[in-house]
């Protein structure tokens, strides 16, 4: 779920530049959510350790994101 969020998120982010910044801090707030709880599921899994680092890792992305949104 994480990658699928992450995706779409970029792409809208890349192909939608019309978007106005509270439908673009709704998305990367939603990607960073998805993310985080993916995190939290993986680690619950024996094995799933960088999958859930990789998790972090985007939402971390999204929370330095969207300090940069005015």
């Amino acid at each position: 779920m994480c990658a699928e969020v992450c995706d779409a998120t970029c792409r809208m982010l890349s192909e939608q530049n019309s978007q106005d910044e509270a439908g673009i801090r709704t998305q990367v707030g939603w990607c960073l959510s998805v993310c985080l709880e993916s995190a939290q599921g993986f680690d619950r899994h024996p094995g799933a350790e960088q999958t859930a680092d990789a998790c972090r890792t985007c939402a971390k992305a999204c929370g330095e994101f969207m300090a940069t949104l005015n």
